[in-house]
């Protein structure tokens, strides 16, 4: 199940960049430059969840959260500057239900929100990838493979969980690089190869699956009938 988010942010750039990582986790969003237009959003259309910024211009953050909490328990994520312990007991007394200071890392405010919606939208957990010798939980972070449980490191798990997902889609490896490490990865795209390397030899390939190498391109992940 996707789920809706509601960002209200009034810097362009850190709007631009949630939203970018939102619609890589495949979430829809609205994106609101202040906390007016937020609020207009929000009562217009109630999203699944809100990423609120505090330092807003006109209706402040703070306003914000005590709208929505009159009127709902809709999921609320404070992200903000103010990082003093007495902004978050504040946050936390008005409702909201995670805070998370500036600057801050884009992935963890993804694992975030999965965090917060797999506790309050019923349904929002993502199902197993389930094929013979092989099952992979992103949510738990574990794959069972051929009755052995084996805990990847993150992005090893995260790559293969994409791969499997869209069992025969040849993914490049800027695309890989791309939605596992973020655009703003600048180290070696043989990264990827690396990675690649590390999970073929931890989960094998078995008369139902393999990763096949695309020469010149990237990888795919193929499933017997598939």
């Amino acid at each position: 199940m996707s789920a809706h988010i509601l960002v209200i942010e009034d810097d362009p750039y850190i709007g631009e960049l949630i939203g970018l990582y939102l619609k890589r986790e495949g979430f829809g969003f609205d994106v609101a430059g202040d906390g007016e237009d937020g609020w207009d959003l929000y009562a217009s259309m109630p999203p699944d969840l809100v990423i609120l910024d505090l330092m807003l211009p006109g209706l402040d953050g703070w306003a914000v959260c005590r709208k929505i909490r009159a009127e709902r328990a809709t999921p609320i994520i404070i992200l903000t500057g103010k990082g003093e312990s007495y902004d978050k007991l504040k946050g936390f007394e008005l409702g909201a239900d995670d805070y998370l200071v500036k600057p801050f890392d884009p992935k963890e405010l993804m694992a975030r929100v999965r965090a917060v919606l797999r506790r309050t939208m019923p349904g929002f957990a993502r199902e197993p990838i389930r094929i013979p010798d092989l099952t992979i939980d992103l949510d738990r972070y574990i794959v069972e493979c051929c009755g052995s449980e084996l805990t990847l490191p993150p992005k090893e798990m995260e790559l293969l969980h994409l791969l499997a997902s869209i069992p025969g889609r040849v993914f490049t490896r800027d695309q890989l690089l791309d939605r596992i490490w973020g655009y703003e990865f600048d180290g070696d795209p043989r990264t990827v190869d690396v990675h690649i390397k590390r999970i073929r030899e931890k989960i094998g390939m078995t008369a139902h699956y393999r990763i096949e190498t695309i020469r010149g391109v990237g990888y795919k992940f193929e499933v017997s009938g598939a």
